[in-house]
């Protein structure tokens, strides 16, 4: 496994985790702690996005 693919690998993994928290957001925590879940969730997706954009760089 070369740079790239764990790289690769990370930002799956951030997108699963964030979709997960957003849908715990979404469906199960209806009060203040869906807004923080769904946040975190969106955090996740923007660290995705930076291990996305380092992948060749690196």
């Amino acid at each position: 496994m070369n740079k790239n693919t764990v790289l690769a690998w990370a930002t799956f993994i951030m997108i699963v985790c964030g979709v997960g928290l957003i849908a715990l957001g979404a469906f199960k925590y209806d009060d203040v702690a869906g807004w923080g879940f769904a946040s975190v969730g969106i955090g996740f997706f923007a660290i995705a996005w930076v291990f996305n954009a380092l992948k060749g760089r690196v």
